[in-house]
C-alpha cells in the first residue's frame, strides 16, 4: 500500500521499510489533521437583523411577525420562532444584551 509522500523498500521477505521521501506532506497532513474542526456557522447579516427587527417589533408573538410586511421570506410562526432559536444559541451573549437594551428602551419611553 502506498501513501502519498511515502514509498516501501521491500526485501524480498514481504516486510517492507517505509521510506519517507516528502516528509514535509506527511508533516502538513498530521498538522492538518492535528487541528480542532473549524465551526464556521455564523449566521448571515440578513437573518440577524430580521430576527432583531421582529423580537423588537413584535416580542414573542410568532402570529404577528408572520403577518409583518417585513416578513418576506413568507416564513410561518413555527419558522420565525425557529429562526429566533438558532439566533439564541448562536450569539447568546448578544441576544441577552438585545433583550436588555429593549427593557431599556421601554423604561426610557414611559
Amino acid at each position: 500500500r502506498l501513501t502519498q509522500g511515502m514509498e516501501v523498500e521491500s526485501n524480498g521477505r514481504g516486510q517492507g521499510k517505509k521510506i519517507v521521501r516528502k516528509p514535509y506532506v506527511v508533516n502538513e497532513m498530521e498538522y492538518e489533521a492535528s487541528l480542532p474542526e473549524k465551526k464556521s456557522n455564523t449566521l448571515s447579516r440578513d437573518l440577524i437583523d430580521y430576527v432583531r427587527y421582529m423580537i423588537q417589533n413584535h416580542g414573542e408573538n410568532y402570529k404577528e411577525m408572520a403577518r409583518d410586511e417585513k416578513n418576506y421570506y413568507q416564513d410561518t410562526p413555527k419558522q420565525i420562532k425557529r429562526k429566533i432559536n438558532v439566533y439564541k444559541n448562536f450569539y447568546p451573549e448578544e441576544y441577552k444584551d438585545f433583550i436588555v437594551s429593549l427593557k431599556q428602551e421601554k423604561m426610557d419611553v414611559q
